[in-house]
């Protein structure tokens, strides 16, 4: 279980050197070869009729004008590719639109690496809406990383969010080339509820033996999430054994990634795309907006 092939989105914004920087890095350690992927931003469907594009001069200069630009993206590409040691790479000028080329290019890739949104840095080219969409769409784990700081040597400790889930279950499964590398995987359950059957007898169990035998180094971690201890000492005061609907668990992961110094957050992603709209829950949006390190998620 290894990645053999991994994209990299490659655009002009301020962090892009950054994604290349840490897939590149991911690539060397897995000897895998890496692909980066800048879009045109035009939308695949539009090229499929040439003869409109061709019989229109203006057309014709805009596609160039894209194409160009998307060029420009990738020349810092190669060069630190080479510098930090990968030696099978490509790049990619891909007319398409972004986050719709990116899933198309994931289907052939075991990783994709995209970089969180800035809304300082706002592109005409990457909607805002891009990590969320590749993250439902593309069918393959997405390595997203901050647009703000420099993560050196991520996946030394990292912090995994089981709460026993299908979208968890692929996320560990997929994050276990980096998980065996790491010094410290620090597996982490919020507000487990012994009235389920979902961790059993002794919550994190399973999990952790399933790790040790890929030659993981695990720690297990029962918490509960801000709101939830809040709601439980209610309940006390009260005689009531209800407990909150309304975790706010993305906050709590962020403060104990802080806590425990991890450089690396592996959880599922949930939600669903209708056509351009992404909906997602509660947990994953705060991680998409709040992220504090790079965090990979598989839905």
């Amino acid at each position: 279980m290894s990645f053999k092939t991994i994209l990299v989105h490659v655009d002009e914004s301020k962090h892009a050197a950054e994604c290349i920087r840490i897939a590149s890095e991911i690539a060397v350690a897995e000897n895998a070869h890496l692909i980066g992927a800048a879009m045109t931003g035009v939308s695949r469907y539009l090229y499929r009729d040439q003869t409109f594009i061709d019989n229109d001069p203006g057309l014709v200069s805009h596609m160039t004008f894209l194409r160009d630009r998307a060029s420009r993206a990738l020349q810092q590409f190669e060069p630190l590719a080479q510098k930090i040691g990968v030696t099978s790479f490509e790049q990619r000028v891909i007319d398409d639109e972004a986050a719709g080329g990116i899933c198309l290019q994931a289907r052939y890739s075991d990783l994709v690496v995209v970089g969180q949104i800035n809304p300082e840095e706002l592109s005409p080219i990457v909607l805002s809406d891009f990590p969320e969409y590749v993250l439902l769409n593309c069918g393959r784990p997405v390595l997203v990383i901050p647009y703000a700081g420099h993560f050196e040597n991520i996946g030394k400790r990292i912090l995994v969010a089981w709460d026993g889930s299908k979208e968890a279950t692929r996320a560990v499964t997929n994050a276990i080339p980096l998980l065996k590398r790491a010094e410290i995987v620090h597996v982490v359950i919020f507000n487990n509820d012994p009235k389920t059957d979902i961790h059993g007898d002794q919550p994190g169990a399973d999990i952790a033996l399933y790790l040790a035998r890929h030659g993981v180094k695990v720690e297990i971690s029962l918490q509960a999430s801000g709101s939830h201890s809040h709601k439980q000492k209610i309940n006390n005061k009260t005689g009531e054994a209800q407990q909150s609907s309304l975790m706010d668990i993305g906050n709590s992961l962020l403060s104990l990634a802080s806590d425990m110094n991890v450089d690396l957050i592996v959880m599922g992603g949930y939600g669903h795309s209708r056509f351009r709209e992404t909906m997602l829950g509660g947990a994953t949006r705060t991680i998409m907006q709040s992220m504090t390190v790079p965090v990979l998620m598989s839905h």
